[in-house]
């Protein structure tokens, strides 16, 4: 193993070492994941595309990896930072250890941190963008590399995450609904979850037109989750106002803040984002509280909140929107992740409130 140094832009330096076989410069921003298990379905979540996830939990790898809870093509996380790392997992369903799938992805890997001292700190200093490091290069020179970094915000990193071309998840012969999935980086089980629904989904490019979508038959779009911040993905938020009032729309996560900025809201960057499978939000209608999973750093702007929005989820951590309903078009989103993978499946519900809402506006037309 190597040494290596986790330093942020302020000067702060955390001490561990890299298990992995790549030994470069990482740099990102450092997020903590408060997951107790799952670390799979995180390493393959194309919403952390430009952060470091350090985990919260400390011991890292105990039951490997197996070819089924994959979430994405690829890993599109820049490193992974725990505890302590398990050399040696044991799980019936595992085909290699975390090491071996890092190293095929090429992803740097380090242990030996004080999760819970780093935790402490971005929540007080909030993400920062960061270098993890094994050289022995000066702090100076390092620091000025790192403050040289263009960061996430007014930056388009769904670029890198999305499909290239347009294709079907899974054909069915006789489906329910056939939707058009905009693909900002979205994780297969909500693909899965729609087509156990019995939805046909064809993904597409996020540079995909409103007229490409109407010039095929489809029933509803879906807008996914992805990675940073949402302005900037302005081909999207176009295809959205296009299409408000002609098809029923579901958003998850940076779905959401779509869905909020193509109805004139703004969005603002959290201080150190939601990462984590116990956050827990109310569903203002039915005064109940969800437990769920989350991964996102932007967040909409209550105080510029659209007259023809009304929100419909609240965080209880800390307020912030957690869902919207649009009050004309048949239109709502979510900020965390109802598919779980990993987490609870409290919010599973809202998948079938979009067959509902589909049902009626093909009824009312």
């Amino acid at each position: 193993m190597h040494k290596a140094r986790l330093i942020f832009e302020d000067g702060q330096v955390f001490y561990g070492k890299i298990f992995t076989d790549n030994k470069e410069n990482c740099y990102g921003e450092v997020v903590f994941n408060t997951a107790m298990t799952g670390y799979q379905e995180v390493l393959t979540d194309p919403s952390y595309h430009g952060q470091m996830v350090l985990f919260t939990y400390p011991l890292i790898g105990s039951y490997g990896v197996n070819p089924e809870d994959i979430e994405s093509r690829s890993i599109f996380l820049e490193a992974i930072l725990v505890k302590e790392y398990m050399e040696f997992p044991s799980n019936w369903r595992q085909d290699r250890t975390l090491k071996q799938y890092l190293d095929e992805n090429n992803i740097v890997g380090a242990e030996g941190f004080d999760t819970r001292a780093i935790t402490k700190y971005v929540r007080e200093k909030g993400a920062q963008k960061t270098v993890l490091t094994a050289s022995e290069e000066s702090l100076e020179k390092i620091l000025a590399k790192v403050k040289a970094m263009p960061g996430l915000v007014n930056q388009d990193i769904v670029k890198d995450v999305t499909t290239k071309k347009e294709y079907v998840w899974k054909k069915l012969e006789k489906p329910v609904y056939k939707l058009a999935v905009i693909d900002c980086g979205v994780k297969y089980n909500i693909l899965r979850v729609l087509t156990d629904l019995g939805c046909e989904c064809t993904v597409f490019p996020y540079t995909v037109s409103a007229q490409e979508i109407l010039a095929q038959d489809f029933d509803g779009l879906f807008l996914s989750n992805g990675p940073g911040d949402p302005e900037p993905i302005t081909t999207v938020i176009k295809l959205t106002q296009d299409l408000l009032g002609k098809m029923s729309i579901f958003g998850i996560c940076l779905g959401q803040q779509i869905l909020g900025l193509a109805c004139g809201c703004k969005t603002y960057k959290l201080k150190f984002g939601h990462h984590g499978v116990n956050h827990p939000v109310k569903n203002l209608k039915t005064k109940q509280v969800e437990i769920t999973s989350q991964n996102h750093g932007f967040c909409i702007d209550q105080q510029t909140l659209s007259s023809d929005l009304e929100v419909t989820h609240i965080n209880l951590n800390d307020q912030s929107i957690e869902g919207i309903r649009h009050k004309v078009y048949p239109a709502f989103a979510v900020q965390y992740h109802p598919e779980a993978s990993p987490g609870p499946n409290d919010a599973n519900y809202l998948f079938k409130d979009f067959m509902e809402m589909i049902k009626g506006f093909k009824k009312n037309r």
